[in-house]
Formats: structure tokens, sequence, C-alpha cells
């Protein structure tokens, strides 16, 4: 899912990140990753990883095409490669190699390729669409990170990106601390936008799935409250808290302008 070791230059930022820890080396985090996502992700996808999806694949409905070129950066076991698949020809990206070896026999339409994103041999302008659903947080020198998603993409093409969302995992939630190989350097909207805009034309920034764990928000966000109201109001209720930045998720999209 993640990848990317911090060099000399980033110390200043991970001084103000500190759980962004340059000790985590490329190989301490393919371990964690291995971990985490057979543990996490190919038994079950949790209901924050079903939003993100959806909301991806309303975006990409909106391009009304299905002939597109699709890479997903940071894909962890594959799980939504399969239903990008519906919008065009898709290849998936992990650090996680062991999990991408099981991924790519259980779905051979995908093309999987392990590594770590910075280091691989990717074509560039080869894609109209990068998805990157939470790696940006696990990453140490993100606007890296994003100039060469940046790099991938056609002149116009459209990045879907998913992150955490600091001020909500910081100020309302209870997160253990990063284990050995887990980098964490969660992004705030302004920071996330100013982020993007060095690249990209943001045409949407939203948060998703609202998450509280601590006062009157861990009642007002509560997966119970929000299945009473559902059946009264439909959606209403989580988009209204969604819009109110209450999300756990910080999702983006994003256009490489044309030449």
């Amino acid at each position: 899912m993640a990848q990317g070791a911090a060099p000399k230059g980033q110390m200043a930022r991970l001084r103000r990140h500190p759980h962004a820890r340059p000790m985590d080396t490329i190989e301490s985090q393919r371990t964690f990753w291995n971990a985490w996502n057979a543990e996490n992700r190919e038994a079950r996808v949790g209901e924050i990883s079903r939003r993100q999806a959806e909301i991806v694949l309303d975006w990409l409905g909106t391009l009304g095409r299905d002939d597109l070129d699709i890479i997903e950066v940071g894909c962890g076991t594959g799980w939504l490669c399969p239903h990008l698949a519906r919008f065009g020809r898709v290849t998936g990206t992990d650090l996680s190699d062991d999990v991408l070896r099981r991924a790519q026999l259980r779905w051979p339409h995908i093309k999987f390729i392990a590594g770590d994103f910075a280091a691989l041999p990717l074509s560039e302008e080869a894609y109209d669409v990068v998805v990157s659903l939470e790696v940006l947080s696990h990453i140490a020198d993100q606007p890296a990170f994003i100039a060469g998603i940046m790099r991938l993409l056609r002149p116009g093409g459209i990045l879907l990106l998913a992150t955490q969302n600091r001020t909500v995992l910081t100020q309302r939630c209870h997160i253990p601390p990063p284990q050995p190989g887990q980098l964490r350097n969660w992004v705030d909207r302004n920071e996330l936008q100013k982020l993007l805009e060095a690249c990209f034309d943001v045409e949407r920034l939203v948060s998703a799935t609202p998450v509280a764990h601590r006062g009157l928000r861990r009642i007002l966000a509560s997966q119970r409250l929000n299945n009473v109201l559902k059946t009264m109001v439909g959606d209403r209720w989580r988009d209204l808290l969604e819009r109110r930045d209450w999300g756990w998720t910080l999702m983006a999209m994003a256009r490489k302008a044309e030449r």
C-alpha cells in the first residue's frame, strides 16, 4: 500500500509529522503492508473503504467512458481493481508483493505490478486515470509522489485520491500509534488542496464517512444512528455530516492541465 522512505531533505517536515519516521525502510514497509493487507483486506473490506470506492466509481461514471487506461497506485489486495475494470483497462501497483501474487491469481484480467512506486519503470503519459486510496499519508515525500502521479497521466487526465482527514483523526478519534514500517503523515483539507494544486486543477474536494470516538460527535456520527436515520431520510444525514467535513476521509478529483 504505502512506499517511500524519507530522504534527508524531508527531515524538517518529519519534525512537523513525527509519526513519519525516517527509519522505516522500504523493506520494513513491505513487511508491514504484506501482513496488514493479508489480515485486514483480503477477507473483508470495511465501511470506510467501501464508501471511498462508491465515490470513486461515481466520479468515474461521470466521465462516460469504458475505454480508459486506469492505474491504481497502492492497490493493496487489489479488491477495487475489478470494479474499476468496468471503465477500461486496469493496472494495480503496490509494495505488498506477497499479496499481489495472490491478487493476480484471483483476478487474472488485471495487471498487477509489485514494487516501490517511486522506483517502478512506469511509462509517462500512459494513463487516463490514476486512483489512489489512503496511500498519500504513508508517503514521506508527498510532493514527489503527487508529481510522479502527474507524470503518469495524459494531458487532461484525472487523479482520484482518498487520504485520511488529519483534523478528524487527531481531534475526534482514538488511533493507535504506528507500527514499524508504517509511515504516518496525515494532511488536512488545506494542506491537501495546496499539495494537489502544485500539479493539478482540483475539481472536487469532499469528506467521506463521518467518524468520531469522542464527545457528542461520537453519537452524531455513529453507525447506529446513521442506520436508524437512513430508514427515514436515506443518506441525507450522512451527506450532511460529510459536507461539514466530519468524514474520516478526504477525497479529491483533480485534472492534469491540457497542453
